[in-house]
């Protein structure tokens, strides 16, 4: 038996696509810290024209979960991606933008409340 089929579930990966606005801070640390975990791949993108990595159609497809850091991350990717949003996972977890890229103290949140909402 090939492995992969051994291996059953768990060899599915999952998909985490994490949005803030500028894809300069808050996204990618989250990118970086969950890309390290076993079974994950962590991609990150931001609702703004300008943004680093904007924000896709294509990125939302990939996407098994969608961790937005607020509210109005939420209202945006919600009303553009509406029809793409179907059967996902869309997560609200409430960071605001007052951290500097891979603080220490936005990993520790980042790790609390993605971790209440995606088994990992």
């Amino acid at each position: 038996m090939p492995l992969n089929l051994a291996l059953g579930a768990k060899e599915k990966m999952q998909h985490l696509l994490f949005v803030c606005s500028e894809c300069r801070l808050r996204s990618p640390t989250a990118e970086e810290v969950f890309s390290k975990y076993e079974g994950v791949k962590a991609l990150s993108a931001g609702t703004n024209a300008d943004a680093e990595t904007p924000l896709s159609g294509d990125l939302i497809e990939w996407a098994d979960t969608v961790l937005v850091m607020e509210k109005a991350h939420r209202n945006k990717v919600s009303t553009k991606y509406k029809e793409l949003l179907k059967g996902k996972k869309l997560v609200v977890l409430d960071i605001p933008d007052n951290y500097e890229r891979m603080q220490p103290e936005l990993i520790q949140l980042l790790q609390a409340k993605v971790l209440r909402h995606v088994r990992l």
